[in-house]
């Protein structure tokens, strides 16, 4: 899906890590929500409160997720999940762009 349609986009964007990475949050009317964002190339470390699927539309990161000790490769096309009230690490290695769903 290359677009979204009959969404709310809040406006104020999610900026972490100095702005390295940003995002915004697109609401749905079924009440689901998506952040569609940019992240800079740079190590981070995040942590989730609900289930996210981080779909990479272009760039390659890796990550490695709470309680693993072996690190992923996730190139544009590609995705991954992170369970609820976890963490994750992630190695940006060219400036990605990402679509987070969550839930």
């Amino acid at each position: 899906m290359s677009e979204f349609a009959n969404v709310t986009v809040v406006k104020a964007a999610n900026i972490y890590f100095d702005g390295k990475v940003t995002s915004r949050t697109v609401k749905f009317t079924d009440g689901t929500r998506k952040s569609l964002g940019i992240m800079m190339t740079g190590d981070y470390e995040f942590n989730t409160s609900e289930k996210e699927l981080m779909e990479i539309m272009a760039g390659e990161v890796e990550i490695q997720l709470a309680g693993q000790e072996t690190w992923q490769t996730i190139k544009g096309g590609e995705s991954f999940e992170v369970a609820a009230n976890s963490s994750f690490k992630i190695k940006v290695n060219t400036v990605t762009d990402y679509c987070c769903s969550y839930g």
